[in-house]
């Protein structure tokens, strides 16, 4: 599988290194202490001025993956520090879920406006006189701006012909559609926990890979070796992921490998969900009971709305997500089974822990650290004889993959079981985009609506745990959705839906 960075490279390596410990070792916490080395094997560095420094970065993400916080900079802790509340076959990671590693992070500038080597001390100087606050001068022949003066409007680098003025912004700020990124006192970036929904989209963003979320596959691999009934509850958006000429049957070939014993399709979970919001659309929000329907199955949305939102929170869909709709189906044929989301959602894990409605969803990973696990049994997809599947979702489940196929899978049933009722939809994709439909609602302008919001821009396709471009993944998705033999739910799904409800 081709990579998309470095970054993503030395995540995986981590993961498969943690993996492997998890599988084989007999002396766990002297094999993880020796990771770092496994990583970054030579006296020469790579990516970072001192080999020192990557070995440092490397024990804090081995710490994140065994879903340990990062240890503090000014104290010695061992790697290993905390390992044994780790060391279990439970759902396990000290909250909160993203991180900054200070020793990653790169400091780099926060919106702040500067003059590159083209600017040519033209005579117009447009920058100088476009300036509200006099921060533009001459200084050895080029323009130059006084940080203490510049208010950051970019008056300056819209007004100069030559493109000579640079803007930088902290791109794990640019990404954070919420605004939840900032600057410590030593200039390396800060997380608010409190306005932050765990989409991830900073991880993606950074450049030094020095953001990181927690990971479980560690307490996961405890469990399969336990001998627990662990399966697997694959999310549609993983078509794809793992190669082009990778089959379904290969996939299960693949998990049944690593030690899961059945794999199921999330996207069941979605066609329940879809017959049930098609229901609760037409009875509440058609009628005017309701001003309008919000869609719940994207994590970071759902917290948006309810930590920025409040007052909209009632709107979100009391629906089960399809995760856990998934789950719960899984377990009222298979009680003691322990299930597993596989998904490409950093927000995901914290759904799956939440107390307010029970998830039935025992472990969360992503696509990535699947990767990881597959490395570290030199498990090869492409060579693994092909299973049979029995996957029974629809097309329409199937299509909540990409952004607007939730609302698009509702509105088709809307239009096939509630003929004659008017659909109106509204969209959003990316937290930005999202906070401005959330506005206009509040606000009165989307009145008669449902409205879906998806904290990755492309939908789920995008999540921080995928492993292949957005664009590829939507077209392979679209594919399977072409494919699917029955392309909507049936009405009668709407029992099941109230069944799986009342399990709480």
């Amino acid at each position: 599988m081709k990579s998309q960075s470095v970054v993503t490279d030395l995540r995986r390596k981590v993961f498969a290194e943690v993996a492997r410990v998890a599988y084989e070792s007999e002396t766990p916490a002297s094999d993880i202490e020796a990771i770092p080395y496994l990583i970054t094997p030579d006296e020469e560095p790579k990516y970072r001025e001192s080999i020192y420094r990557e070995r440092q970065i490397a024990s804090e993400r081995v710490r994140l993956a065994m879903g340990l916080s990062l240890r503090p900079a000014n104290k010695p802790v061992h790697i290993t520090a905390g390992v044994d509340k780790s060391n279990i076959s439970e759902k396990y990671y000290e909250p909160p879920l993203m991180q900054v590693i200070p020793s990653a992070c790169d400091k780099c500038p926060d919106n702040e406006y500067y003059v590159t080597d083209q600017c040519r001390n033209c005579v117009a100087h447009s920058c100088i006189k476009n300036c509200p606050k006099g921060a533009v001068s001459i200084v050895n022949g080029k323009s130059y701006i006084d940080q203490s003066k510049c208010i950051k409007c970019g008056r300056c680098k819209a007004a100069c012909p030559y493109d000579a003025i640079a803007h930088h912004i902290r791109p794990c700020a640019s990404a954070c559609g919420v605004k939840a990124i900032s600057s410590d006192a030593y200039g390396r970036a800060h997380i608010d926990n409190e306005k932050c929904v765990a989409c991830g989209q900073c991880m993606s963003a950074c450049p030094f890979g020095a953001i990181a979320d927690k990971s479980q596959i560690y307490q996961l691999i405890q469990a399969i070796k336990k001998g627990d009934e662990i399966v697997a509850a694959v999310a549609p958006a993983m078509v794809g992921q793992f190669g082009a000429k990778v089959s379904i049957g290969q996939m299960k070939a693949g998990l049944l490998a690593l030690g899961f014993k059945d794999v199921y399709e999330v996207a069941v979970g979605a066609d329940v969900g879809c017959i049930a919001e098609a229901h609760h659309f037409v009875n509440e929000v058609a009628t005017g009971k309701l001003p309008f329907l919000f869609t719940s199955c994207c994590p970071a949305w759902a917290v948006l709305v309810k930590k920025q939102f409040p007052d909209l929170a009632s709107e979100v869909s009391q629906e089960l997500t399809p995760m856990v709709a998934t789950a719960r189906s899984i377990k009222v044929n298979r009680p003691n089974a322990r299930v597993v989301f596989i998904g490409p959602c950093a927000a995901k894990k914290l759904e799956a822990s939440r107390t307010s409605v029970r998830s039935y969803v025992d472990f969360v990973i992503t696509f990535e650290e699947l990767a990881g696990m597959f490395e570290a049994k030199n498990i090869n997809l492409e060579e693994l004889e092909e299973l049979p599947v029995s996957f029974r979702s629809t097309g329409a489940g199937r299509g909540y993959a990409c952004s607007g196929g939730v609302a698009s899978a509702i509105e088709q049933c809307i239009n096939e079981y509630f003929p004659g009722t008017e659909v109106k939809i509204q969209h959003a994709e990316g937290l930005a985009d999202c906070k401005k439909i959330l506005t206009l609602a509040k606000n009165g302008k989307l009145n008669g609506y449902m409205i879906e919001g998806m904290g990755c821009p492309g939908g789920c396709v995008a999540g921080v745990g995928t492993i292949i471009p957005p664009e590829r993944a939507k077209i392979a998705v679209a594919q399977i959705v072409s494919a699917s033999e029955q392309k909507l739910p049936a009405k009668e799904m709407e029992d099941l839906a109230e069944k799986l409800s009342k399990m709480d």
